[in-house]
């Protein structure tokens, strides 16, 4: 039987954690817009907001410039992000967030 400490340390959720503010929000925009195959889950805590999905997130540059309202290089999101789930991975002008072992 899982325990909640198992469901929390065992699972294949991953993505980032970010400063609350605008860019937040257009990560938010567009992690729905560019993994539509995938169910987004998004905790807001106030001072931070952790945007997950399973096994995989992609974050592309222009989708988030769309979402933004504005021209933005992909690696501006470091400065915002707090921390992340899974491994990172930085593919000229998208972000990748992902797990090479499941649970």
């Amino acid at each position: 039987m899982a325990t909640d400490t198992d469901k929390v340390l065992y699972n294949n959720r991953v993505g980032p954690v970010l400063r609350a503010g605008d860019l937040a929000q257009a990560v938010i925009c567009a992690a729905e817009e560019d993994n539509p195959d995938k169910e987004i889950s998004i905790e807001d805590k106030v001072a931070y907001i952790r945007v997950m999905a399973d096994d995989e997130l992609i974050i592309r540059q222009q989708t988030l410039e769309e979402c933004l309202g504005r021209p933005i290089d992909i690696r501006e999101l470091e400065v915002d992000l707090s921390s992340f789930a899974g491994q990172i991975e930085w593919q000229g002008d998208q972000v990748r967030f992902f797990f090479d072992k499941h649970f």
